[in-house]
């Protein structure tokens, strides 16, 4: 077993605030949560859409993308062999979900770090998931930089969406631990934003989040305050 102490973090040449200074803004996590169906997805779309037109560095982290790869199931390891696949792959259990989180809250806070506004779109439906991402982000930045928006869409309309028949699967008894069906979703106590994701579009939800992060100054250029100036040539 390897020591804890053959692992060292190594300190940056080039600052987190000299990544800001350069991007003219601040990294942070914006993370959606909210039910299969709930518009997550779309609304981090178009996030990510305004803040690029408006010149921010941004990046989408989907739940369906990051499980094509960084987060793949066992089938999906097969070819690696049996003995990897159950080791690395991820399924949906309670357990893998867990961890399905915690690595997308690492990569997430190292993106965060270098001065990109982080969107993900996770069902993460675990609260206690939820919260040690922002201990994550939170202890590797600033108080603050991670934004937790619910998007607070009603169960039926989620259903009467479906957009990839998962509920009419649930229901069927094919599918099981289903979030919302068999399985708990649990809803964020105190978010940054809730969004009313059976009410309002999309476009509208994404301004939403557009215009708080214009007012907690996430948008703006930060003070250097590295102690050596920004030099990018010797």
């Amino acid at each position: 077993m390897m020591e804890k102490t053959l692992v060292t973090w190594h300190a940056h040449a080039v600052t987190r605030q000299q990544r800001e200074w350069l991007n003219g803004h601040r990294g942070c996590v914006v993370w959606f949560t909210g039910l299969s169906g709930s518009g997550k997805s779309t609304i981090a779309n178009a996030v990510d859409c305004k803040l690029v037109e408006a010149g921010f560095h941004s990046f989408l982290l989907d739940g369906d993308n990051v499980r094509h790869g960084l987060n793949a199931s066992p089938e999906m390891l097969r070819a690696l062999g049996d003995p990897y696949a159950r080791r690395f792959g991820l399924g949906f259990s309670a357990e893998d979900r867990q961890e399905n989180i915690r690595r997308i809250g690492s990569v997430a806070q190292l993106f965060a770090t270098a001065g990109i506004v982080t969107l993900t779109a996770f069902v993460s439906p675990y609260r206690r998931d939820r919260d040690a991402v922002r201990q994550i982000v939170e202890a590797g930045g600033r108080s603050g930089d991670f934004i937790e928006v619910f998007v607070d869409t009603p169960l039926e309309v989620c259903e009467a969406r479906d957009p990839k028949g998962l509920y009419q699967k649930a229901r069927a008894g094919e599918l099981k631990g289903f979030t919302g069906i068999d399985d708990p979703y649990e809803p964020p106590q105190r978010p940054e934003i809730v969004l009313c994701g059976g009410v309002q579009n999309p476009d509208e939800l994404a301004e939403t989040v557009i215009e708080y992060l214009r007012d907690r100054g996430l948008l703006s250029m930060p003070c250097l305050t590295a102690d050596r100036p920004l030099a990018m040539a010797p």
